[in-house]
Parts: C-alpha cells; structure tokens; sequence
C-alpha cells in the first residue's frame, strides 16, 4: 500500500515513479481516504482493512498516524533522490517483522 496525505492526482504521479510498470504496489489510498481534523490530514490505519496488530507505517513524521503511532517506523523524507536507499536499510527490519 501506499497511504498519502496529497491529492490523488499527486498519488498517481508518485506511483508512475515509485512503480512504473505497475508491479509492486497494489493500492495506493490518498487524501479523500484520510481524516480530517481542523484543516489537517491523517492517515487513518484501520482504513486498510487489516490487522493492525500485523501492520506498520512507514513515513517521515508520526503525525500522519496520531491514532496509530504504535505502527509508525520513522524514515526520512524521500525527496525524490534515485540514489536514496533509505527503505533498503529496513529490509532486515522488515524481513523480521513478516517472520513475527
């Protein structure tokens, strides 16, 4: 999944990036799928229909997940770099977690 705060057409532009033959990543949920509080947006983990107790968040700042942040594993900001290889140093991570 991707999960974003910004609008889809921005949504769908990242995806033509992050996953141009459409390959890896199955759904991508953006801002009409979040909540909205006070003009702010959140990302709303139950909105998955999955375990949470089985579900992380990966994102640069806990408060896209106020109401999960047991979930949230911080990672910097991707700002478009094609050298950052940021999410690969949690593959270990990741890879421990899928076992758990």
């Amino acid at each position: 999944f991707i999960y974003t705060t910004a609008k889809q057409d921005y949504a769908k532009k990242l995806l033509d990036v992050l996953d141009p033959r459409k390959k890896l990543i199955r759904h991508c949920l953006s801002q009409s799928d979040c909540v909205c509080s006070k003009g702010c947006y959140w990302k709303d983990l139950t909105r998955l229909g999955r375990d949470l107790a089985k579900t992380v968040a990966l994102d640069h700042t806990i408060q896209s997940f106020p109401a999960q942040a047991a979930n949230w594993i911080p990672v910097p900001q991707w700002c478009g770099d094609p050298q950052d290889e940021e999410l690969l140093r949690l593959v270990p991570l990741l890879g421990q977690l899928g076992q758990a």
